[in-house]
């Protein structure tokens, strides 16, 4: 059996949009776990359609993602160019024997001719009337400048029928395919002939793109049996959803990649989450690094059915990864969202993390949860009023006058001592822990609800700090 090589094809028309990053994914999945090669090509063949940037944004998102190609423009390999407009002249040439085995032919119709051609159903179709034209007639015409395309012949008659791993056997009349343009009038291929002959030509043995491909795969079969080539195996991959109807879309604008990175989610979980969307591993483990999908990855476990993007599910995967990073990793992953704090200098970063990991799912939620250490004033007294915990203003003003006297007597201010001096003031009180330690984490917080109780937000504002805000939180009572 050859070497398995697969492909990601992206046309370069804006930001890599999720369904365009599962197809990457589940390409290179597919060839890590088979010990095989992941190409990269850029399909820009649509002029029209081509947004400066693009490709930049396509390498920034694979690097980043980790799903990196073993060949492609920026790395090369030994079957370039990779991108599909420094490659037109063998699709001219390939065009042309394409037109010599009767599998093509000029047309020289006007757009005018074309726009008035309707089938019966009221649909466009061209009509083939080009298809018969004389040798001399089609030199005749190329000499004088006739504006030609070349279209692709389809049969009249008959079935084109291929086998499919995810959907098993699909076929398709000949007579619901039009004659296809292969050959645009600027020269230039469209994608329907330049992906048959890119994969031929960079050894690709397996096709993996969305469902949206099945009906006209069979064009693409005719092309590679004109040419008496062997065909690639077929892997066609379900939608992905927004919702039970609606299909998650790019030109809907629905998110992409870099959106979900800037919104805080853990770039790991992201493609994580991708990866469930239309695959279900054999375990029924769901939080899994890329090394462990790439083991785990089988044809197996890809659905047929369509899969709804769940974004809460995808918010509770990042919240997980955040749990089991380190301290150190998760400064480091979080600090655009901490430097928005303004924090960085001021508190300890590692007690912060310790604070953060259990309580947040993206690291946009930071600056929301952790602003009390810098934002501190007036407050309503109605804060201190809690039906559960039975407090109220009157509690607080017994309880902050002589927490702000025993935290004052602490040589060591940290989270044990802290809380041991509480407890004590609790029992001398004769009150519930809650009662004490709601009105002071109030009363230093401003906040009815923190991230973290009173032992920890005290320990980080550290003893001068806490004291200054007992003060001006006892005198905001009388």
């Amino acid at each position: 059996m050859s070497k398995v090589r697969t492909r990601f094809a992206p046309s370069p028309t804006g930001y890599l949009h999720i369904g365009g990053l599962r197809t990457a994914l589940y390409g290179y999945l597919y060839a890590k776990n088979n010990g095989g090669d992941f190409i990269l090509r850029i399909e820009d063949t649509d002029t029209a359609r081509y947004v400066d940037g693009s490709v930049q944004i396509i390498y920034d998102t694979m690097r980043d993602s980790g799903v990196m190609y073993d060949e492609g423009p920026d790395v090369g390999g030994n079957y370039g160019p990779y991108v599909q407009s420094e490659r037109k002249d063998i699709y001219t040439e390939y065009a042309k024997k394409l037109v010599d085995k009767g599998g093509a032919y000029y047309c020289f119709c006007t757009p005018e001719r074309i726009s008035t051609l309707k089938d019966s159903d009221g649909n466009m179709k061209y009509d083939k009337h080009c298809l018969n034209l004389s040798q001399a007639e089609i030199e005749e015409n190329i000499k004088n400048g006739v504006p030609y395309v070349i279209r692709q012949n389809i049969p009249k008659e008959g079935t084109g029928s291929y086998h499919d791993l995810v959907y098993g056997e699909i076929s398709v009349d000949y007579k619901d395919i039009e004659d296809g343009i292969l050959i645009k009038s600027d020269g230039m291929p469209t994608y329907n002939f330049a992906n048959v002959i890119d994969d031929h030509l960079m050894g690709i043995t397996h096709v993996i793109r969305g469902t949206e491909y099945l009906s006209s795969t069979p064009k693409y079969n005719l092309m590679y049996d004109a040419f008496g080539w062997e065909r690639p195996t077929y892997i066609h991959l379900p939608p992905i959803m927004k919702d039970a109807t609606h299909k998650l879309s790019k030109r809907n604008g629905d998110a992409s990649y870099e959106d979900f990175v800037n919104k805080g989610y853990v770039k790991e979980a992201i493609v994580n989450y991708i990866a469930l969307l239309g695959w279900s591993p054999k375990s029924n483990v769901e939080k899994m690094s890329l090394s462990e999908l790439e083991k785990a990855f089988s044809l197996e476990g890809i659905n047929k059915s369509p899969s709804i993007f769940d974004e809460t599910k995808m918010k509770w995967l990042s919240g997980e990864y955040i749990k089991a990073m380190t301290n150190e990793e998760f400064v480091e992953k979080a600090d655009v969202f901490l430097r928005q704090s303004k924090i960085y200098g001021k508190y300890d970063l590692n007690k912060i993390a310790e604070l953060l990991k259990p309580r947040i799912e993206i690291f946009s939620e930071i600056p929301d949860k952790i602003n009390f250490l810098e934002e501190f004033g007036e407050f309503s007294p109605e804060l201190y009023y809690h039906k559960k915990m039975k407090t109220d203003v009157e509690i607080a003003k017994i309880v902050l006058p002589k927490a702000r006297e025993v935290l004052a007597n602490l040589d060591e201010f940290n989270f044990q001592t802290i809380h041991d001096a509480l407890i004590d003031l609790v029992a001398k009180l004769g009150m519930k822990n809650g009662q004490v330690f709601w009105c002071v984490r109030v009363a230093i917080s401003a906040k009815e609800s923190t991230a973290g109780g009173v032992m920890e937000i005290a320990e980080l504002l550290g003893k001068e700090e806490t004291l200054n805000r007992l003060d001006f939180s006892i005198n905001l009572l009388k």
